[in-house]
């Protein structure tokens, strides 16, 4: 193996850019500020896809797919769209590349200059609602529910493997619907479907919240998100449902006939996570060995290790594991099998610890004769000797104890380092020392935040759905604030 791994506790950042590497999820591209992610990492995504995937069709929702350019003059139509994504926007200009008449290589063609520029999607509001003007005529088209699987591109100047890159994977949903009260209600019911996967999925406790006005997004009536605490004490947003009251609609004169046979324009939500859930991941479980996988989202739940030199041993243990991998499929279990000879077995444990990977199994010829094998989980680093006869069973029950394990043990952590500030120097003293969540009294106003930014760098992260309401004094300027809200350092 090569050298280890920073620790957390010395250079966190280094800690997990070279275990992003390391671990064979993802490396940097040659289009700069975008990423590679490798066939481990994307297993990783897809099963968060595929589970999040189900529960939006559990709740109705279908899947389409929608330009990846859309015209220019579409991000004009809403103003706060557009003030929103204007410094992220890559344009398109030409379409056609020739020979560079002055030497080698290829220039743009002049001539082939866009009629209209096109931008690449940095979400997808605009080209949809230009779309939904098509399909939706009448109250019997509503509601509209519709999610898309995609790529976007943001031009963002510093970036981090899957927390923050110019182009990344994601999920965005936009629906339409004939009221405000249905739109309110689908953009909480979101929400609740993200916070069920976080937690029960990811292992990731979060915090629902409402955003401030000053982190809207942009052409939002209000932003409701998930927030998340990661191992050095920030905070990460892992999802946002917003409901776009009738902005959209009206930029793009999306109306329908009512029951009522009056034209009206629809009410709109849209909401998304992204591949930000893997960095998440790795930030709220992993230890300095490197990975420590949920079994939920693992790639392989289980991987069996063979030991024996001899060809009789090998006969023996070949026969054992390929037992125990249709016991294991049985049961719904992931299971890999490495009986690669060009690694030592020293080497394989290290590289699976590394990964994540959370039930290994060895199967020797020694332990065979006595009916046993060797199991060792990656959440507690416990190695135990089970029988043979049985075993399969016990690991169901051992994947489902790590589940539990690495969610209670993020919750722990979660409290640990969550704290109330009832003072500006108590609050000071909390950001620069303890790190984590801190609750505190806020007047309501973005200057007041920017201030409180600039001197601490720590952010509101939410005004929380069922936090304190108790009235109090904001903890810079005294003037009166309606209930705490939650201020951290973040991603």
């Amino acid at each position: 193996m090569a050298e280890k791994l920073p620790t957390r506790a010395e250079n966190y950042s280094g800690w997990y850019n070279d275990l992003v590497v390391r671990a064979d999820l993802a490396q940097h591209s040659a289009t700069k500020g975008s990423m590679v992610i490798k066939p481990y990492g994307f297993s990783i995504w897809e099963k968060m896809q595929r589970q999040l995937d189900d529960m939006f069709k559990e709740t109705g929702h279908v899947n389409a797919y929608f330009p990846l350019l859309i015209p220019k003059s579409f991000m004009s139509k809403e103003a706060d769209h557009i003030d929103g994504f204007a410094m992220e926007c890559a344009v398109v200009t030409h379409h056609r590349l020739k020979k560079n008449p002055a030497g080698d290589g290829v220039v743009v063609d002049p001539d082939a200059r866009l009629e209209e520029e096109y931008i690449i999607r940095p979400t997808s509001e605009t080209i949809i609602w230009n779309t939904y003007r098509d399909w939706i005529q009448s109250y019997r088209d509503l509601p509209l529910l519709i999610n898309q699987w995609a790529n976007v591109m943001r031009w963002e100047l510093r970036t981090r493997l899957f927390l923050r890159t110019a182009e990344f994977l994601w999920q965005e949903g936009h629906t339409a619907h004939e009221t405000s009260e249905e739109a309110v209600e689908e953009t909480l019911k979101i929400l609740d479907v993200y916070t069920t996967f976080a937690e029960e999925f990811l292992c990731i406790p979060v915090i629902q919240g409402v955003k401030p006005e000053h982190e809207k997004f942009p052409g939002a009536v209000d932003t409701y998100c998930i927030e998340a605490l990661m191992q050095d004490g920030k905070a990460l947003q892992a999802g946002t449902s917003h409901f776009l009251g009738q902005n959209f609609a009206k930029a793009f004169d999306v109306t329908y006939l009512s029951r009522e046979n009056k034209p009206e324009h629809v009410w709109a939500t849209s909401w998304g996570v992204s591949t930000r859930l893997v960095g998440a991941l790795i930030m709220a479980h992993s230890d300095d060995q490197g990975l420590i996988l949920p079994p939920s989202v693992a790639p392989h739940q289980v991987v069996i290790v063979p030991l024996g030199n001899k060809p009789a041993d090998k006969e023996v243990v070949a026969a054992a594991s390929k037992e125990m991998i249709e016991k294991f499929k049985a049961l719904g279990i992931r299971v890999k099998l490495d009986d690669d000879d060009k690694r030592r077995p020293g080497w394989k444990f290290a590289q699976y610890e590394l990964q994540g990977v959370p039930v290994r199994v060895v199967i020797g010829p020694r332990d065979l004769k006595e009916g046993k094998i060797e199991v060792a989980r990656r959440d507690t680093k416990e190695k135990m000797s089970l029988e043979l006869e049985g075993a399969a069973d016990k690991i169901k029950d051992l994947l489902d104890e790590i589940q539990q394990n690495i969610r209670q043990k993020a919750l722990d952590f979660r409290a640990e380092n969550t704290h109330d500030a009832n003072s500006w120097e108590e609050f000071q003293d909390l950001i620069a020392n303890k790190g984590g969540f801190v609750y505190a009294h806020w007047d309501g106003t973005t200057e007041t935040a920017n201030k409180i930014k600039a001197e601490t760098k720590a952010t509101i992260r939410c005004i929380p759905l069922d936090g304190d309401k108790e009235p109090g004094q904001c903890i810079f300027t005294g003037n009166p604030s309606a209930q705490k809200v939650i201020f951290a350092k973040a991603y």
